[in-house]
């Protein structure tokens, strides 16, 4: 089984940013997709940003232009480049992978905070 860890998250000042980082335990050039979500307390978690096999990107309406999906296969790492940062991005960030062969796979998560 795929192990995915997160790091990168921490306490940052509205406008700021960081980079999280998802590194995987196995290839990840044969993943189906992968990407990040995110639960801010009290809310629904919701997609945040995916990145296929093929390349193709899906960013949700509210990080669209300040943040950047990407991945390395060489690495074995996903990466998610937060600009302009909001306090309402805070929350736990969560990696994910869609494996064919087993299926959704996440990590532990990382908090993201963004003070005002």
């Amino acid at each position: 089984q795929v192990q995915l860890v997160e790091s990168g998250g921490g306490l940052v000042q509205a406008g700021g940013s960081l980079r999280l980082s998802c590194a995987a335990s196995g290839s990840i050039a044969s993943f189906y997709a992968m990407g990040w979500y995110r639960q801010a307390p009290g809310k629904q978690r919701e997609m945040v940003a995916a990145i296929a096999r093929t390349g193709n990107i899906n960013y949700a309406d509210s990080v669209k232009g300040r943040f950047t999906i990407s991945k390395d296969n060489a690495k074995n790492t996903v990466y998610l480049q937060m600009n302009s940062l909001k306090p309402e991005d805070t929350a736990v960030y969560s990696c994910y992978a869609h494996i064919l062969s087993t299926g959704t796979q996440w990590g532990q998560g990382t908090r993201v905070t963004v003070s005002s």
